[in-house]
């Protein structure tokens, strides 16, 4: 099966017309999306939008002898012109199947927002699932087997996409490539690296896709580290990176503080951001976590910073005489154990802490131990990770990986 993407953008295109964000300003060339549609073997149409035509000469085809369009979502604006000779756009009722003469069948999906989902099935047994914009599939039976290519709003909607890994739909063959991209992410490479980290791609106008062929799909890093500073954006930064992923548990080692409000609220923040789905543990016993090959569920740990001030009380490191008499041997020893399970873990983690080596010298011999230990607990961290991220004023600067 031989599928054209005509255009990959969000209904609106990219750039939007009159809006000055730097996203659109920097939409140019390849960056720059017209509205997504999807040309199938040259013969079934998804989505009719402005320019379809145009699009399909500049990819080299001709709409001539597309047999049947079909339509995903309530379009806004203006009404789109069906060009001379092209039939007349339907929407198939959900459930139902429609069988094309060129051999092609194409079931309609219910969906939990307005619109229809497609799954395509080629003569050739190839299957491709189409979502449009915002929206994920109402029901999910387990899949017969994984789609060979799935298109979807892996911006908009990566719960979407962790549906269809959970029921089985998705798998790590799968070629997943996003659409109806918008300015929500800047183009270029930070959409790159967000939708790599989903096990996803983007592709430019006018990319024909081989279903079924070899895919160099995104490799999604076992582990991953993320630091910043306060209020840096480490913690969304982290969250992202999981949110396409069904089940994932949260490991907070803060705990809940009662009667600090102020703890209370970050807490609640925390939670709301958070997908439905994820299951969360509060503790700091990480090491037997790590290790659980029987639960294969992704790991978000958040924090190794509130992890080590836990080890530092627990070894008494705040006091002189215990750090010297013994302190220090005992927290190397904990910090070696989490470094080794981290290494030899199965699972999916992404952890969280703080980068506090850049700030001012804390005024307490306590203060500048807690620096020290998180510098050297950091270091160690970073190195079993695949992928280390320093996030700055919510840009995440790639370190590795």
């Amino acid at each position: 099966m031989e599928l054209t993407l005509l255009g990959t953008g969000a209904p609106e295109g990219l750039p939007r017309p009159d809006c000055p964000c730097a996203a659109c300003a920097g939409a140019l060339g390849a960056d720059a999306r017209g509205a997504t549609a999807v040309l199938i073997d040259r013969v079934l149409l998804l989505d009719l939008t402005p320019g379809a035509v145009f699009a399909a000469a500049r990819a080299g085809h001709s709409l001539a002898g597309v047999r049947q369009v079909l339509l995903t979502h309530p379009h806004d604006g203006p009404a789109v012109e069906v060009p001379a000779g092209l039939p007349q756009p339907v929407r198939v009722p959900d459930g139902r199947e429609l069988a094309l003469i060129s051999g092609h069948r194409v079931r309609a999906l219910a969906l939990d927002a307005p619109g229809t989902g497609y799954e395509v099935t080629g003569p050739d047994g190839v299957r491709v699932l189409y979502l449009p914009p915002g929206a994920a599939l109402a029901g999910l039976d387990t899949a017969r087997a994984p789609y060979e290519l799935v298109l979807a709003d892996v911006v908009g909607r990566p719960d979407a996409l962790a549906r269809l890994r959970s029921s089985g739909a998705v798998g790590p063959t799968t070629d997943v490539v996003a659409v109806h991209l918008g300015h929500d992410v800047p183009p270029g490479a930070e959409l790159t690296r967000r939708l790599a980290a989903a096990g996803a791609r983007a592709v430019p106008d006018g990319t024909a896709l081989d279903v079924g062929a070899y895919e160099d799909v995104p490799d999604v890093p076992r582990r991953t580290l993320v630091l910043g500073g306060a209020r840096s954006g480490k913690s969304v930064e982290a969250e992202r990176r999981l949110e396409a992923f069904p089940d994932v548990l949260y490991v907070a080692t803060g705990g809940t503080r009662g009667g600090d409000s102020e703890w209370a609220q970050r807490v609640s923040a925390h939670r709301e951001r958070r997908p439905g789905s994820w299951r969360t543990a509060e503790t700091c016993d990480l090491e037997p976590l790590l290790a659980d090959a029987s639960d294969p569920a992704p790991l978000l740990i958040d924090c190794l910073s509130l992890w080590l001030t836990y080890a530092m009380d627990e070894v008494g490191a705040w006091d002189d005489a215990e750090w010297a008499g013994g302190g220090e041997k005992a927290l190397r020893e904990r910090v070696a154990a989490l470094v080794a399970a981290v290494r030899c873990t199965r699972r999916t983690v992404v952890a969280v802490s703080n980068e506090v080596g850049s700030g001012i010298v804390p005024a307490t011999a306590s203060g500048r131990r807690y620096r020290d230990e998180l510098g050297r607990l950091n270091a160690a961290f970073a190195a079993e990770c695949e992928h280390v991220l320093l996030i700055v004023a919510g840009q995440a600067l790639t370190l590795r990986g």
